[in-house]
């Protein structure tokens, strides 16, 4: 098998992310009608601690056996990226089984003592599995990914998802009628049966498709301490950084439905608000996403490039470029988000309600797309510690808000939404301080502000004005929202071109895309 060039593996990768992205986001619009918010909130209390314990039971590993692989395999030693490999399969296994048993054996306590509510019991038992599972899949994604080959790492988490929801919205179905929290565990059957078939798939690939090792090649190889020293020198750091940020999530999840009922709600009543605001606000917040996880994904190693050519000036450039392009992108969402929000959660999902959620995390949106972005740009310049300090910073402030205004009964889950805005705000500016501190940035307030937000200004006039005159003309929402949508867009992209938000090279750019693909 071949080496793939960096461009290529980054295009298959951002490719399967952008389906995947798509597809999930679809199957969230149906899961939620067919579960309703209180199934949702079920499963979402119990997954970010799914995905807290599996981060401890990887322990950073996947990245060790990529960049340990990439290592043996740049000195023609294909030996010891299999050596590498296996050590780090069997540590993967140990800590499978090992976390597996525990949280089985803890899941009784968990459930008394830790969630809200005890209908996830079920839920999160179905989890469980999913644990070994992927610890030992991500041993086979790292070695590809060390190889260089992403396509295996693509292939398999595309057909993860194509199986999670076929499976999850299935037994959902069929379990339904016994009650919601019944189909809930449906969603959780239905990603261990995607991880289950992503782990064979890959297993599959590994095994037609791994490197043989030359008959003549021979290496001395490290005592097994020093290779212990190495993958864990990698692996513990980046541990603990997940290990906070999950830990944060399953928190949240946590708090939230507590300081709800704290608010005067009962217990099915905050199970389903936070099944709304997860379910609805959120995944509709975090949309554009797709689109600034992929300036993230790419801005790494462009950044990283600048900054070993010690180009201060190329990486300043590349840093107003990424920022432009995510205003450009953010600000018609957010236009969106802030004019129509309970049209747009009325007839994707069915609940009208989580718009005012909605509308109050998108005066936030801006801030939170601007900080998805910084965060990779000080990724690619060595710097993760920072963006690391700034989130545990913001998540303080943010779990704060959560406890003091969540529990008001008026604001309630809007208090949850203020303080999200908050967290987004305190995140991104601490970013740019970082930038500014280090390469000197300064934002360049004319071309990457000043030119889409008045775009955005006189789209948001254009859906404000559509949405009026359409409704009051024939009380369609699907109709007046259509019309805001595409009027809208167009007036921003046609007052962009006209005051030149739009640069040349941009359009180059999209130019040569577009003959690529014809």
């Amino acid at each position: 098998m071949k080496k793939q060039s960096f461009i290529y593996g980054a295009a298959v990768l951002l490719t399967a992310s952008l389906f995947n992205r798509i597809n999930g986001f679809i199957y969230q619009m149906v899961v939620i009608r067919l579960i309703k918010p209180e199934g949702v909130g079920l499963f979402n209390m119990v997954y970010p601690v799914y995905v807290m314990v599996l981060v401890v039971s990887t322990m950073g590993i996947p990245l060790a056996i990529s960049k340990l692989v990439a290592e043996e395999v740049a000195n023609n030693n294909i030996r010891g990226a299999y050596r590498i490999f296996y050590i780090c399969l069997l540590l993967l296994l140990f800590s499978g089984v090992i976390f597996t048993a525990c949280l089985y054996l803890a899941a009784p306590l968990l459930i008394k003592y830790y969630f809200p509510n005890p209908k996830v019991y079920f839920s999160f038992v179905a989890l469980i599995p999913g644990i070994f599972i992927v610890s030992l899949c991500s041993a086979f994604r790292g070695f590809f990914q060390g190889l260089q080959q992403m396509t295996p790492t693509a292939v398999t988490q595309v057909i993860e998802q194509l199986i999670r929801v076929s499976a999850g919205l299935g037994i959902a179905y069929m379990l339904l009628p016994r009650g919601i929290e019944y189909a809930a565990i449906g969603i959780s059957l239905g990603v261990v049966c995607g991880e289950l078939t992503g782990f064979l798939t890959m297993l599959f690939i590994f095994m037609r498709a791994r490197p043989t090792i030359p008959q003549c090649s021979y290496h001395h190889n490290e005592n097994i301490i020093t290779s212990l020293k190495r993958i864990f020198t990698l692996g513990i750091p980046v541990t603990l950084t997940r290990f906070i940020s999950t830990s944060i999530m399953s928190l949240e999840a946590v708090l939230i439905p507590h300081r709800l009922q704290a608010g005067g709600c009962t217990l099915q009543q905050a199970t389903s608000i936070y099944g709304q605001f997860v379910g609805i606000a959120q995944t509709l917040l975090i949309t554009p996403g797709i689109i600034t996880s992929a300036l993230a994904t790419a801005l790494i190693p462009a950044i990283s490039d600048a900054m070993a050519q010690n180009n201060i000036r190329l990486v300043q450039l590349r840093t107003s470029e990424a920022i432009r392009l995510t205003n450009l992108a953010a600000l018609p969402c957010i236009v969106l988000f802030l004019f129509i929000p309970e049209k747009l959660c009325g007839l994707l999902f069915g609940y009208q309600e989580a718009g005012n959620s909605l509308a109050i995390m998108a005066v936030g949106g801006l801030f939170l797309y601007f900080s998805q972005t910084t965060t990779g740009i000080l990724q690619g310049m060595g710097e993760a510690a920072r963006p690391f300090k700034n989130l545990v910073i913001a998540s303080s402030f943010k779990i704060i808000g959560i406890y003091t205004l969540t529990s008001n009964p008026v604001l309630g889950i809007n208090g949850t939404a203020i303080s999200a805005v908050i967290y987004c705000t305190i995140m991104a500016v601490l970013n740019y301080a970082d930038l500014k501190n280090l390469i000197g940035f300064r934002m360049q307030i004319i071309n990457s502000f000043w030119k889409p937000f008045l775009s955005a200004v006189l789209m948001s006039l254009t859906v404000f004005l559509v949405n009026k005159e359409i409704s009051s003309a024939i009380s369609s929402p699907l109709l007046s929202t259509i019309g805001s949508v595409f009027g809208g867009l167009l007036v921003y992209i046609i007052s962009l071109i006209v005051i030149g938000g739009v640069p040349p090279q941009d359009i180059d750019r999209l130019k040569r895309i577009f003959r690529r693909f014809i």
